[in-house]
């Protein structure tokens, strides 16, 4: 009879706890968008400062917990805080909205939705109007655009729709609120990349918790204005001057339906951190990013980004005269859509990822792979 296998599966270790899925919550169903961060962020340092020895937020938002902010070696754990949105551009006489985006909001998921404007005097509640199925009937197909879709906030006349409140530049988010489904998945708007502030706290809440001294100064960054070009990153990194950054932002779940695997990867949520390969992706960190994985056993995924990741990662690593920089994603489906989807399993890994990785560095490392 043969011997019974003695290697076993790994089994799967739990970092989020009942008190953090409270907190991450309240923070995905906190409207966020790009340019009005501020209560989110409010909200996020609320949460981070137990585990941080100070807090900074910089001129246009973006908040940052430091732990040993005197050391002279700077190591930065970044994400980004801003959602999506849109902003009221024209209202016609009649009291109907038409809207610009504020960031890459996603034009043909917006019929029928609920949004709500954000006023001074409040949050007006509205909805994407479009023509009912009968009226379109016997005719071509006209598909969502931003030259068609519209808001109604239930007003007659223009004058009634600023009596509200509402003018021209008033920001929009969609309404929809974060769930777990079957017990798997984290769904909600915003997952993108506010799952990433949540993680980079739960690496504080580690350090913390597990009485970790570290020999440099740790930076936890939530920035803001990614969607609309790396903007907050570009500003805190100067502002930060660090030798080292990790960036976690999203990245695609490429197993449902009208995705090409050939031009976006094989990806899938469920199988563990996504590691990218790119230019700005600095090539002896990503060697350290991968042997942590392997010695903690943590699954992970590989990605080639050409020319540019198109996250923050851009914007650290091509700071300060180079700083090197690396990228831990988190695969999504439905990216810019109000049902991002995200795998429980792989938010405690890259939470563990960065957490182990960060107590790998070094004091005074220096990456670079030859010296002159």
């Amino acid at each position: 009879m043969a011997k019974k296998s003695e290697k076993t599966e790994k089994k799967h270790i739990p970092i989020v706890t009942k008190e953090s899925l409270s907190f991450f919550e309240k923070y995905i169903n906190n409207p966020s968008p790009t340019g009005f961060e501020w209560e989110g962020q409010r909200m996020w340092l609320d949460y981070l400062k137990p585990y941080v020895d100070t807090t900074y937020i910089d001129n246009y938002g973006t908040a940052v917990g430091i732990i040993n902010p005197d050391a002279p070696y700077k190591v930065v754990i970044e994400a980004h805080a801003d959602e999506i949105s849109w902003f009221v551009n024209y209202i016609t006489k009649d009291g109907l909205i038409y809207v610009i985006r504020n960031g890459g909001s996603d034009h043909q998921i917006a019929p029928s939705k609920r949004v709500n404007i954000h006023t001074d005097k409040g949050t007006v509640k509205a909805v994407f109007g479009w023509p009912a199925i009968h009226t379109r009937s016997g005719e071509k197909e006209e598909a969502p655009t931003l030259k068609n879709i519209f808001l109604d906030c239930g007003c007659t006349s223009k004058e009634e729709v600023e009596a509200l409140g509402i003018h021209v530049g008033s920001v929009v988010t969609y309404e929809d609120e974060f769930m777990i489904l079957n017990d798997r998945y984290y769904v909600g708007r915003a997952l993108d990349n506010r799952a990433g502030g949540f993680m980079i706290t739960e690496v504080a809440r580690l350090l913390k918790e597990n009485k970790k001294k570290l020999p440099f100064g740790l930076y936890i960054v939530n920035s803001v204005q990614e969607e609309i070009g790396l903007r907050g990153a570009e500003m805190i990194a100067d502002y930060i001057k660090p030798h080292v950054a990790i960036v976690t932002d999203v990245t695609h779940d490429t197993q449902t339906p009208m995705i090409n695997k050939i031009t976006q990867g094989d990806l899938a949520c469920g199988s563990g951190p996504v590691l990218s390969y790119a230019p700005a992706v600095q090539i002896n960190l990503n060697k350290l990013l991968v042997r942590v994985a392997e010695q903690n056993q943590i699954p992970f995924q590989r990605q080639a980004s050409s020319r540019y990741t198109g996250t923050d990662t851009d914007a650290f690593a091509y700071s300060n005269g180079g700083v090197p920089s690396a990228l831990i994603s988190l695969p999504l489906r439905y990216m810019h859509t109000t049902v991002e989807m995200i795998h429980k399993e792989d938010v405690d890994n890259v939470i563990r990822l960065i957490y182990e990785t960060v107590l790998a560095i070094e004091e005074g490392q220096d990456f670079r792979t030859f010296k002159s």
